[in-house]
């Protein structure tokens, strides 16, 4: 009986040396795990990865369950990771002007895409005042006029040309339709083309400002009647839902607004 019962105390101090190794393994993971999510590194959830793998292929003695809860912090981790990716801050408003199907929630198309870092409409040009800027050259604003690529707003304001193209990003954007929606637009490919998407099945017509127009006039082949001083001032104001108007000897193009009221952060460390 004593035999029996020291044989049964060193199986169980052994087996509790190996529960209590075991656990000091996991209490180590999640110290890192801890450390990582402190510093949220980019390039964190690839060493994770291969940590917990040769972890576990070193200790073949680990129990199901802990097994279990090893691989569900190699999941929390991956889901750390992408929320890392996901922090934004508030930035005083910006404007996207879109060509798009309103329905589309994603496209490769945001090389024509553009961006105002500032209202454009208070730093517009009344079209009665047209003379002035064509003389100048230059809005009171500062900003240079452009014959061959005008832009009109919805009260008949010239606007300054936006930047383009857009910027690569994520931005979180809304058109004040109760959808906010955060709008990743990745780099320019080799072939000109720049993809983007709306989280969450969002379209573009979703974070759409409709009452803001934006049009974009450029002459058909170089023609020079192509003006501001041919444009109906009576079309004006436009009402969301309306085309811009056209005018005689341009292309025009119908752009969506939308508003950006916040970036994605770089987090480096």
């Amino acid at each position: 009986m004593e035999h029996l019962t020291r044989g049964r105390t060193l199986s169980g101090s052994r087996h509790d040396f190996d529960i209590k190794n075991n656990m000091l393994h996991l209490c180590r993971l999640l110290l890192e795990l801890r450390q990582s999510l402190w510093n949220i590194e980019k390039s964190f959830y690839p060493k994770v990865k291969i940590s917990i793998r040769n972890h576990v292929k070193k200790n073949s003695r680990l129990s199901p369950l802990l097994l279990a809860m090893v691989m569900m912090i190699s999941v929390l981790v991956q889901s750390a990771n992408a929320e890392s990716q996901a922090r934004f801050k508030h930035i005083p408003l910006q404007y996207i002007v879109a060509l798009g199907d309103p329905g589309a929630n994603s496209g490769n198309d945001a090389a024509l895409w553009g961006l105002w870092r500032q209202d454009p409409g208070p730093r517009g040009c009344r079209l009665e005042n047209y003379k002035q800027l064509k003389a100048t050259g230059v809005a009171l604003a500062q900003w240079p006029f452009d014959r061959q690529d005008w832009w009109l707003e919805e009260h008949g304001l010239i606007m300054e040309k936006p930047t383009f193209p857009l910027p690569s990003g994520k931005y979180v954007v809304t058109g004040g339709q109760k959808v906010t929606s955060v709008l990743t637009v990745d780099p320019m490919d080799k072939s000109g083309s720049q993809h983007w998407q709306l989280d969450h099945g969002v379209k573009l017509y979703d974070v759409t400002h409709l009452p803001c127009h934006a049009a974009r006039y450029t002459p058909v082949a170089n023609n020079a009647s192509c003006s501001p001083d041919t444009v109906e001032k009576a079309a004006f104001p436009v009402a969301p839902g309306i085309s811009m108007p056209s005018v005689k000897g341009c292309n025009k193009k119908d752009y969506a607004v939308l508003f950006v009221i916040g970036m994605a952060e770089n987090r480096s460390s």
